[in-house]
């Protein structure tokens, strides 16, 4: 979704970590999206790069579960700002 807000705005960037400086510049930074939410997603990229790149590097439920009604209403903000409803079941 962030990817999504980035071509709808018209920002560019070749790299994840040059998209989630710009998301920070744009959309943090102005107070289009809280400094919680902008927390929340500097965390979840954290993991995906440990996930991805970590050999031993495990996710448990206990950990992930709690985040999830916090990662569907950053979504949701998300959504709102591309001007989509986003279904969160």
């Amino acid at each position: 979704m962030i990817s999504a807000l980035a071509i709808q705005n018209d920002f560019e960037s070749l790299t994840h970590s040059g998209l989630k400086t710009l998301f920070s510049l744009h959309f943090i930074k102005t107070g289009k999206v809280s400094r919680e939410f902008g927390k929340l997603y500097s965390d979840l990229f954290d993991w995906r790069q440990k996930g991805d790149y970590n050999d031993h590097f495990d996710f448990d439920k206990e950990s992930i579960e709690p985040v999830i009604p916090i990662v569907k209403a950053f979504l949701d903000v998300l959504a709102d700002l591309i001007g989509v409803e986003e279904e969160t079941d």
